[in-house]
């Protein structure tokens, strides 16, 4: 095995920020007037049956051909308030445009997610008067825990309905997966703090950094001081390896790879090495291999364990690695980590296959080179803390408006039994725990279960 090789400035300095531009550019006027034509308009939509926030698609694509933007940007944000991030992240082609009935004659459906950001990203160049008008007050005050897009989407309709809301979070940025955890491709421009910026306007929200729940914040505290608490913890944990030397120089998780990267200035200076494996196949693999190899990585692997169709990444993005020169490399599982002067050198693979749904390795192995290794298998709740609630799976289990077992918490996003791992998810948690939280604190019997949620919201015209 070679020794390590991991260094700076890879590539020239003008390079790095074409490498990092948007990924996937925004349509323009022109353009998105014709795509918008492209719409049936469909009566009871597939496409708004897909989406989790449950965005009238046909209502917003309408407004954009009769080129009032402004009017599709609050269809799109009365349903989805993080819908500019959505419009970028979101894995449209397997929710609303898989869904579109274009697709039944056509090859190419109406470009949604496009047409989704165009007209937030109009809002937010030109805002205007606020869209959304809060609700008098109604004296109760609730606490979020974590200002991702679970927590913020929670806490926005909180305040429209007339609470006030304090959100806690560990990080010194709010926006959680939004601002540390997406590729930098997918966001840029600050775009992550821009939006909630705007989410923030309307008034009732204060952001406390700094603030991780553990010994100093505990859910009894919370319940003791607020009216309410809505838990959108995230998921902090990483799975590890299981592999006694682990913590090999030049191994690291993938997430704390891609947050450090998002917030380096000057990408220039961040070190990266020249040969690269990811293990894993979600969409934290994807993100944490490309932008190695746009940091200058001449080989980057991706491996994972099982079928390239059984990936969590969706096709797209799988497509996305290998066209920016990420290899992946299926049913292989790691053995062993390789090491010279306390760094990671290389690593040993077993082949496997499929036998009774198990996977069993065939007795090929193989070794790979290389400088660092990601850490992408996953990612789990530290619920070393007494929630004093009932866990499933180790997550948080909630009902269907995001009630947890102990009364007055609700929970939701990622550290909930039984999602997506999506934004789009998240947000929609958000939505209906606050509906349930303001029924609660308004004295109202509750929801049962699988009952409509009212998402109406005043607005200003």
């Amino acid at each position: 095995m070679g020794s390590s090789d991991i260094r700076a400035g890879r590539l020239p300095a003008s390079r790095y920020g074409d490498n990092f531009a948007d990924a996937h550019p925004p349509l323009t006027a022109v353009q998105a007037r014709i795509e918008s034509e492209r719409c049936y308009y469909c009566f009871n939509a597939p496409c708004t049956k897909a989406c989790p926030t449950g965005i009238d698609i046909p209502s917003f694509i309408r407004r954009i051909s009769e080129d009032n933007l402004r009017g599709a940007a609050r269809a799109i944000l009365t349903e989805n308030v993080f819908g500019g991030m959505c419009a970028r992240v979101c894995p449209t082609e397997v929710l609303c445009e898989q869904a579109c009935v274009r697709n039944t004659n056509e090859d190419k459906p109406v470009e949604i997610g496009l047409l989704q950001r165009h007209a937030t990203d109009h809002l937010m160049a030109h805002p205007g008067a606020p869209l959304f008008t809060r609700a008098a007050a109604t004296g109760k005050r609730v606490a979020v825990v974590g200002a991702g897009p679970a927590g913020l989407a929670c806490a926005h309709r909180l305040a429209l309905l007339g609470h006030s809301v304090v959100v806690l979070d560990a990080r010194e940025k709010p926006g959680g997966l939004n601002e540390y955890g997406l590729a930098t491709y997918k966001t840029t421009h600050d775009f992550a703090q821009r939006e909630i910026a705007w989410l923030l306007s309307i008034g009732g929200i204060e952001v406390r950094h700094g603030q991780a729940l553990g010994s100093a914040v505990t859910v009894d505290a919370l319940c003791a001081e607020y009216d309410a608490v809505f838990l959108a913890l995230g998921l902090a944990g990483v799975n590890a390896l299981g592999l006694t030397n682990e913590a090999l120089k030049g191994v690291e998780n993938a997430v704390d790879f891609i947050a450090r990267l998002r917030q380096t200035a000057d990408l220039s200076t961040l070190p990266i090495g020249r040969r690269v494996i990811v293990i894993g196949g979600g969409m934290t693999a994807v993100d944490a291999a490309v932008q190695s190899r746009k940091l200058g990585a001449e080989e980057v692997t991706i491996v994972y364990r099982r079928a390239q169709e059984q990936m969590p990444a969706s096709s797209h993005e799988q497509a996305w690695a290998q066209t920016s020169g990420v290899v992946i490399r299926t049913y292989n599982v790691l053995k062993k980590l390789h090491s010279q002067d306390g760094y990671v050198s290389g690593a040993t693979f077993a082949c496997v296959r499929e036998h009774d749904g198990r996977l069993v390795e065939t007795g090929d192995t193989w070794v790979a080179e290389a400088d660092m290794v990601f850490k992408a298998i996953g990612q789990k709740l530290e619920v070393g803390q007494a929630f004093g609630m009932e866990l499933k799976g180790r997550r948080i289990a909630v009902d269907a408006h995001g009630r947890t077992s102990r009364a007055g918490v609700w929970a939701g996003g990622d550290c909930t039994f039984g999602g997506k791992d999506l934004t789009v998810e998240g947000v929609e948690h958000g939505k209906i725990a606050a509906h349930s939280i303001d029924r609660a604190l308004r004295g109202d019997a509750p929801l049962p279960a699988g009952a409509p949620v009212c998402t109406h919201v005043r607005r200003q015209a």
